[in-house]
């Protein structure tokens, strides 16, 4: 028996994918919420409007908690103060926690290809990256991550022995590897599953 295989025994709806910025959290949960049919819910495009602008915390937590009043989801994002609204409801919690280099090498990657491509983040907002921003700004998120991803680890290492959450099932993914297997694993689950 897989160390995953318990999880798939019974139907999970509520998922929060968590982990430091760059870590392919939107990737991941978009290829999860496409393999289980879940809504995708992407934190970063409730929280920032237009030109950046930040929602006080009221409206942020009220909109949140809109957009998870559906039967599933799979919610893409951390925000540390919203632990108390999306964790109400959750089941599984998908903690992407790779290494420091690995997260860096993504953020750079990540960074340069918006930057370049003016990519707009979240439809209507107007939010595009640009090399200034990423790279030689204090909101840079490259700079972001390499001041928080020990403190993230630590900040999550902390909830997976706070007893507050022991009704959370925790999965902790410590390299794309693990990642891919465990959705490798579920896919054989479910299709197993179908055919029974």
């Amino acid at each position: 028996m897989s160390e995953f295989q318990s999880l798939f025994e019974k139907p999970i709806s509520k998922i929060n994918i968590i982990g430091t910025s760059a870590t392919g959290k939107s990737t991941f949960a978009r290829k999860l919420a496409a393999m289980l049919d879940f809504p995708y819910v992407e934190m970063d495009k409730i929280f920032w409007g237009p030109n950046w602008k930040w929602p006080s915390d009221e409206e942020f937590f009220a909109n949140l908690k809109s957009a998870l009043e559906q039967p599933s989801w799979i919610l893409d994002g951390n925000y540390n103060r919203t632990v108390p609204v999306k964790w109400e409801k959750v089941e599984l919690v998908i903690w992407l926690d790779y290494s420091f280099l690995r997260t860096l090498f993504q953020a750079v990657r990540r960074a340069t290809a918006r930057a370049w491509t003016k990519e707009e983040l979240w439809e209507g907002t107007g939010n595009k990256e640009s090399f200034r921003k990423s790279f030689f700004s204090k909101e840079s998120i490259i700079w972001w991550a390499v001041k928080n991803h020990g403190k993230v680890r630590k900040r999550y290492e902390a909830y997976l022995i706070d007893k507050k959450f022991e009704h959370i099932k925790f999965v902790r993914l410590r390299s794309h590897a693990e990642a891919n297997c465990f959705l490798t694993e579920w896919t054989r689950a479910r299709h197993k599953e179908e055919l029974s």
